[in-house]
């Protein structure tokens, strides 16, 4: 039930787009008024957030370590593993950020023949969720050229190396492929993988077919479907310049995907796509691991009445001894 009601509420906002278009000739409502809005929710939702992450209190020291902490000058370090200085903590977070460091590492439980459960590598989960994060920033950086006039300088030579594999016109991006088949990847191992499906919910299978959904209509607009691209520029620069206007021609399709990526736009800051900015915050993560060099104490400690078993002695001294517990003062 939860990845049908996923996929009826894609197929949903997907009918909305297209009679609201085809039929209403709401052009200026799916063109103009709901991205904007999108855009608005989206910074205003992604600041809150991270606001509210920047003021909650961290204060143990409670880093994820996977190697030798700084102790003694003869014990080797492994800094990126454990880092004890801002550089650790930079590199780590770079190669978790950049590279999937931790999910690299992923193991899988398994029965082998003798049916006793053993542990072996899990690359797959590390290989899909890269290419597909790497292919969605190419793509969005490829997507700047509508937004900029003269296109940035990088755009170019990002689009010159994403099409290398160019076998008619238009030119075929290997990104394109690349985030369709990462993203279904990603699904079905939601559906196939018995132990994943059942801790999967709506939140999990509804991103992926959203996006799924804006690779296919993206992807369609290139290769199947006609669409005028000087329209598309035309609409989108004077969108960023705040005098919209909808030319005529664009088609029914470039809409749906519009709309389908202003939704993805609202909910992010809702959802666990929050991750992209959460990552900075997660205190196992962006911790210095030297709790052996420099005492951590929590700054909101309640000064509370202690009671030491000394007092506590001098309270019921006569009472333990009469029920032979031995004391400290006679």
């Amino acid at each position: 039930m939860k990845i049908i009601f996923s996929i009826l509420i894609i197929l949903i906002l997907t009918l909305v787009a297209f009679v609201g278009v085809e039929f209403l000739q709401l052009h200026f409502i799916f063109g103009v008024l709901i991205p904007y809005f999108a855009i608005l929710f989206f910074i205003i939702g992604f600041v809150l957030r991270m606001i509210a992450w920047a003021k909650s209190p961290t204060p143990f020291n409670i880093t994820t370590t996977a190697g030798q902490q700084k102790s003694l000058s003869w014990i080797k370090n492994k800094n990126l593993e454990n880092p004890r200085n801002s550089a650790g903590v930079f590199g780590r977070m770079f190669l978790e950020v950049f590279f999937f460091r931790s999910l690299f590492r992923n193991t899988k439980a398994y029965l082998n023949k003798d049916q006793n459960l053993g542990y072996g590598p899990e690359k797959t989960l590390w290989a899909a969720g890269l290419l597909f994060h790497w292919s969605f920033f190419f793509i969005i950086i490829r997507h700047l050229r509508f937004f900029t006039n003269p296109p940035l300088f990088f755009v170019g030579p990002l689009e010159s190396m994403d099409g290398f594999m160019q076998v008619g016109v238009p030119v075929f991006y290997i990104t394109d492929l690349i985030l369709l088949l990462s993203v279904t990847f990603l699904f079905f191992r939601r559906i196939l993988l018995p132990q994943v499906k059942y801790i999967s919910l709506s939140a999990d299978y509804f991103p992926l077919l959203l996006i799924l959904a804006i690779g296919a209509t993206g992807v369609a607009m290139r290769y199947i479907v006609r669409v005028d691209i000087m329209s598309i520029k035309t609409m989108t620069m004077s969108l960023v310049s705040f005098s919209p206007v909808i030319p005529e021609g664009i088609g029914t399709i470039f809409f749906i995907h519009l709309f389908l990526v202003s939704v993805l736009f609202i909910y992010f800051p809702m959802s666990k796509l929050m991750h992209m900015g959460g990552i900075f915050f997660s205190p196992t993560r962006n911790m210095q691991g030297n709790s052996r060099e420099r005492r951590h104490v929590n700054p909101w400690n309640y000064p509370v009445k202690v009671h030491s078993y000394e007092h506590y002695e001098d309270e019921f001294r006569e009472p333990m001894k009469k029920a032979g517990i031995p004391v400290d003062k006679e």
